[in-house]
């Protein structure tokens, strides 16, 4: 299955719709591609999950999700709506899609986890 390229950030159709700042960011946009986007901002990483273009949905779910991008944010003042939109910006740059191992999903604690029995070893 292939995944569409990666959209262009810097084009004239990519646009933040709306952003709230603060030390727990969030919002949402549209790619230059015509997909859309939502960010927010957790600790000290922000992660953008791109939708899948055609989504129809008003509030996208898992399924939808065709790239994501987590990206640090100690060098931005999320307290700077400029500066929330140029780091949403760079982060659209670098997508990759969710099953990929650059994921924030393969974290150690995850990767621990899930060798876990999910039946608590009973038989």
């Amino acid at each position: 299955m292939s995944r569409p390229t990666t959209p262009d950030p810097t084009g004239p159709d990519f646009s933040v719709d709306d952003v709230t700042t603060g030390p727990h960011a969030h919002g949402f946009g549209t790619a230059a591609d015509g997909r859309a986007f939502a960010f927010r901002v957790r600790g000290k990483t922000l992660r953008v999950e791109l939708y899948r273009l055609g989504a129809t949905v008003t509030v996208p779910t898992d399924v939808d999700v065709d790239a994501v991008a987590d990206v640090d944010v100690t060098d931005v003042d999320l307290c700077d709506e400029r500066s929330v939109t140029a780091a949403v910006r760079d982060a659209v740059a670098t997508v990759h899609a969710p099953d990929d191992p650059r994921s924030a999903d393969t974290t150690l604690v995850r990767a621990l986890l899930g060798r876990l029995d999910p039946r608590g070893g009973a038989d």
